[in-house]
């Protein structure tokens, strides 16, 4: 019954190739394969949010004068609502924490070298989405700190040269951050967003698994030789991925449980902004750089060369395939290490100050 089950499936969406693909794909085995973990651990939180996030829709009312009560109803009336709308914010941030991980793991193996420049450009992308995630879901319970946290951002954001004026109004609605905004942050966060995003993460995975996991590279610009041990992925790699998985949870849920995401009060628009207003923490390094930099610097304004900057900083990492490969000639360059080094210190320290002296 089962065969016949499987055949009528498979004659009609052909899945025996991706079973024999799962059956003979292997994982390389070698001192720094456990990397390999991070993207999958990346994924799964990503779920993790989906499904929250749904659950959460159905309660949620996307205006200014119901958003702060929907919330306060799913956490003191829905019936394990509070635990929803926690794991919901601390998986995101778990998300985030594990990409930002992923990201480098795979910068310093330099797994980017051809044929793999397209993976990382789109894993690139797919962080930045992430991040997009995290700045319009903050202003979605309309409290207080995402209300003027949201109002610095957009305004961050609209001293962008040439186009920044634009943005700020479009993500706005208008010149203000109203209840407009929030609608429209809304429609971002569960619309627009995850059509990008799940796009662009299916087109990532499939060229994962086309090409293969990388192996580590050597100072003379070659691969290792092909690994003496390899694991099957399915169902060895596989059910350790889940293993990890099951530990991501656990952590998640205690996180949830013991340390629940706070609501604090609603926001008004009239009031002036409490002390120690900051972004999330995967923006802070950026704000509190901001606060660094002289207001003009060689006639420039500080604020504008700042956020130059990290547009530079973002483009050297979504090019660093070609750059390396230009700079190296084929070779590990020593400078793209160094360079990784130095930004991970700098958002450690910048992030440091930011919890350590806020003002």
């Amino acid at each position: 019954m089962w065969r016949a089950l499987f055949d009528w499936v498979d004659s009609r969406l052909q899945i025996a190739p991706v079973l024999a693909f799962l059956r003979h794909k292997q994982v390389p085995v070698h001192r720094h394969f456990y990397w390999y973990y991070l993207g999958g651990i990346t994924l799964f939180l990503f779920a993790i949010q989906v499904a929250t996030g749904i659950l959460l829709l159905l309660y949620y009312k996307p205006t200014a004068e119901a958003a702060f009560e929907s919330v306060q109803y799913i956490i003191t009336k829905v019936p394990f609502g509070w635990l929803v709308r926690s794991t919901h914010s601390w998986a995101a941030n778990l998300m985030i924490f594990t990409a930002f991980l992923h990201l480098f793991s795979v910068f310093f193996l330099k797994s980017y070298r051809p044929p793999r420049e397209m993976t990382w450009m789109s894993g690139m992308v797919l962080l930045f989405l992430a991040m997009g995630f995290g700045f319009s879901g903050y202003l979605l319970p309309w409290n207080e700190l995402a209300f003027f946290a949201t109002k610095v951002g957009t305004d961050i954001t609209g001293a962008v040269p040439l186009v920044g004026g634009f943005m700020k109004t479009f993500l706005r609605g208008g010149e203000d951050v109203t209840g407009t905004t929030l609608t429209r942050f809304f429609g971002i966060h569960v619309a627009v967003l995850p059509m990008i995003f799940t796009s662009l993460l299916v087109a990532h995975l499939l060229m994962v698994q086309r090409q293969g996991m990388s192996t580590p590279f050597t100072s003379e610009g070659h691969t290792v030789p092909t690994p003496s041990r390899e694991m099957p992925f399915f169902p060895n790699f596989f059910l350790r991925e889940a293993v990890l998985w099951l530990g991501t949870l656990a952590l998640l849920l205690y996180l949830s449980i013991f340390l629940p995401w706070e609501l604090g009060v609603k926001v008004d628009p009239f009031a002036s902004a409490p002390a120690g207003i900051r972004p999330e923490w995967f923006f802070t390094f950026m704000s509190q750089s901001l606060k660094y930099i002289p207001g003009t610097v060689l006639g420039m304004d500080g604020e504008v060369l700042g956020i130059l900057g990290f547009g530079a900083g973002g483009a050297f990492l979504l090019l660093v395939p070609f750059l390396d490969w230009w700079a190296g000639k084929g070779r590990r360059h020593p400078f793209f290490t160094w360079a990784g080094i130095g930004i991970i210190a700098f958002m450690l320290t910048m992030i440091t100050l930011a919890y350590v002296k806020p003002y």
